[in-house]
C-alpha cells in the first residue's frame, strides 16, 4: 500500500474512533434534561475543554498570535457553527425528543449538507461512487427512522426537538468545511483552543440566561463525571480525531462516518437508556456500512 493509501485509512481510523467517542453526546443529552439546562451543558462542556487544551496550547498560541489574529474573522465562524451552535442545538432538541431521534435525524442531513458544502466552496470532486454511498448510507438511516417499513416514512413529521436537531447537522456541516479551509500555518493545537475558548465566550451570554431564567444545575459526581467526558473526551480527543480524518480525507469523505453515529447511539441508548436494540437496527447498520464502503471504494483498493 502507498504512503498516501496509508495516509488515509489511518483517516478512516480517526473517523471511526471520533464517531465512536461523539455517539455518547446523544446519549448524555437525552439522559441530563432533567439535571442541567441546554445552555448551561455546553457552556460546563467548552469550558472544561478550553481549560484542558490549554497548558497544552498556550506555547503555540503565543508562536502563532499574528497569523491567529489575522484570521479572526475565520476562527469567530468556526467557532460560532462547531462550538457555540452545534452542540447547544443537540442539547436543546435532546429536551423534546429521543437519544435515537438524535443521531438519526442529525446524520441524516449532516453528510448531504457537507458535500454540497465541499463541493460548492472547495470543489472537492462528488464521483459516482461517492454519490451512491451517500444515497445507501441515507437509506440505512430512513430505514431505522421508518422501524423497517417504509410505508411509516409517509406520515412521518419532524418534531420540535427534529428541528433543532436539523439546524445542528447543518451547524456540522459547515463548519466541516471551514475545516477544511483552515490555514496551515494555524497548528491544531492551537486552533482548537482558540475555537473552544471563542465558543465558550460566545455561550456566555445565553449560560447567564440560563442562571436568570431556567432551573439550577443538579451537581453531583456523576454531572462533574458527564462534563469531564464531554470536554476532554468528546471536545478535545475527538475534535483532534475528527479534524485530522478532514485533513487526510477531505471533508466531504469524513462526513460520510457521521452517519454510524445512530448506530452507535442505538447500542449505547440500548445498553443505557434501555431503548430498543432490533433487527431493525441491523439492518440499517448494514446498510450504512455498505454505504461507507461504497463512498470510499477507491480508498480501499488501494
Amino acid at each position: 500500500m502507498s504512503t498516501s493509501g496509508k495516509s488515509q485509512l489511518a483517516g478512516v481510523g480517526l473517523a471511526l474512533a471520533a464517531t465512536i467517542i461523539w455517539s455518547g453526546n446523544f446519549i448524555i443529552a437525552r439522559a441530563v434534561i432533567h439535571t442541567v439546562p441546554p445552555f448551561s451543558l455546553s457552556f460546563f462542556r467548552w469550558l472544561c475543554a478550553a481549560l484542558a487544551i490549554l497548558p497544552f496550547s498556550f506555547r503555540k498560541i503565543y508562536e502563532e498570535r499574528q497569523v491567529l489574529f489575522q484570521h479572526r474573522k475565520y476562527l469567530f465562524w468556526t467557532a460560532l457553527s462547531g462550538i457555540t451552535l452545534f452542540n447547544t442545538f443537540i442539547y436543546i432538541g435532546g429536551h423534546y425528543t429521543t437519544a435515537i431521534n438524535l443521531a438519526l435525524i442529525g446524520t441524516t442531513s449532516s453528510p448531504i449538507i457537507a458535500i454540497i458544502l465541499a463541493r460548492v466552496f472547495l470543489k472537492e470532486p462528488v464521483g459516482w461512487l461517492k454519490s451512491a454511498g451517500v444515497l445507501v448510507c441515507i437509506s440505512g438511516v430512513l430505514f431505522l427512522l421508518s422501524g423497517g417499513k417504509w410505508e411509516n416514512l409517509a406520515n412521518f413529521h419532524f418534531g420540535t426537538g427534529d428541528k433543532w436537531v436539523l439546524l445542528a447537522a447543518a451547524c456540522f456541516a459547515i463548519y466541516n468545511v471551514f475545516t477544511r479551509r483552515k490555514p496551515a500555518a494555524i497548528s491544531g493545537m492551537s486552533f482548537l483552543s482558540v475555537i473552544f475558548s471563542l465558543g465558550t465566550v460566545l455561550l456566555l451570554p445565553f449560560y447567564i440566561w440560563d442562571i436568570v431564567y431556567a432551573f439550577p444545575v443538579k451537581w453531583s459526581a456523576d454531572f462533574v463525571y458527564i462534563i469531564l467526558f464531554l470536554g476532554i473526551g468528546s471536545s478535545v480527543v475527538a475534535y483532534l480525531m475528527w479534524n485530522e480524518a478532514i485533513r487526510r480525507l477531505g471533508a466531504g469523505r469524513t462526513a460520510i462516518f457521521g452517519n454510524l453515529l445512530p448506530i452507535f447511539s442505538s447500542i449505547e441508548a440500548a445498553l443505557i437508556l434501555r431503548e430498543s436494540f432490533t433487527w431493525v437496527h441491523v439492518g440499517g447498520m448494514l446498510l450504512v456500512f455498505t454505504g461507507i464502503l461504497l463512498a470510499n471504494w477507491k480508498l480501499f483498493r488501494k
